[in-house]
């Protein structure tokens, strides 16, 4: 039995015999063919595309700052130009002086303006570069309308405001008034002095008093008191009067009170003590 045993175990069939010229693929091989795949479907010319994107966006900025150091000049100058009451161009000049010898590119402009701004008869600064070593600036002053009653100025867009030299501004009317209150000062004042022309007179000064009561002062220096209430009624009236009794004598006139319902109450220059009955 064993023999028998031992002829059967050397007959068993072994493998099959691989075929000539047959190949097994190995793990290494399936790792190659993976990555050759992975490659292959990366879309390589976008991806060029955005690197050449990423490095110009960066050296960009770099090459320019390179070439406005290389260009960049000191300030030279400072050329002032505007018409000027108020300020003069050898104070602007030396109040700009500390601004020459700066860099062209990096000075603030914006710094200048604000700086100028702040003098009292400036309304506005217009600041450039002119290249490759200059500024220009072109200054726009503030148009004073009145003389406000503590020496300021009143600007024709309501700014109170106090320059040194208020004196400059010429011959203008004297107002006066609450601070917070300045613009109701000016739109009466501009309303009563457009019906004085009308009427042949001239506007001089009208004085808003703290309880509200209105002073009106004529060009040939009489005042005319309109109180709180119906002042342009009372206008009227003053003016009824004035053209039918006073105007021949306005010399002699001092006060005019007109706020009485049916007339008005006249202080004459001669009497000083009190006011004549009313006309």
């Amino acid at each position: 039995m064993l023999d028998n045993l031992l002829i059967r175990t050397r007959t068993l069939p072994s493998e099959p015999p691989q075929r000539r010229g047959a190949t097994t693929l190995g793990p290494e091989h399936d790792r190659f063919a993976v990555l050759k795949a992975a490659f292959g479907a990366v879309p390589w010319l976008q991806f060029g595309l955005g690197v050449v994107v990423i490095l110009s966006a960066a050296l960009v900025p770099w090459g320019v700052s390179k070439v406005l150091a290389a260009m960049d000049q000191q300030i030279l100058a400072i050329d002032v130009s505007g018409t000027l009451v108020g300020e003069s161009q050898v104070g602007l000049e030396r109040h700009l002086g500390a601004w020459v010898g700066g860099s062209y590119f990096a000075t603030d402009l914006e710094e200048i303006k604000a700086s100028l701004e702040q003098r009292p008869w400036v309304e506005s600064a217009a600041v450039r570069r002119e290249w490759p070593d200059r500024l220009t600036v072109n200054i726009r002053e503030k148009k004073p309308l009145a003389y406000w009653s503590d020496g300021r100025l009143v600007s024709r867009t309501g700014e109170l405001f106090s320059p040194p030299n208020p004196k400059v501004a010429g011959a203008l009317p004297l107002l006066s008034g609450p601070d917070e209150r300045v613009r109701d000062v000016i739109a009466m004042a501009r309303a009563l002095s457009d019906q004085l022309v009308g009427h042949g007179l001239g506007f001089s000064g009208l004085n808003l008093e703290q309880r509200g009561a209105w002073t009106l002062r004529l060009s040939n220096g009489i005042d005319v008191v309109l109180g709180r209430d119906q002042v342009e009624q009372r206008f009227e009236r003053f003016m009824t009067v004035y053209q039918a009794r006073l105007a021949s004598r306005s010399d002699e006139v001092n006060r005019v009170d007109a706020r009485y319902t049916n007339g008005v109450a006249v202080q004459w220059k001669a009497v000083t003590a009190a006011s004549t009955p009313k006309i």
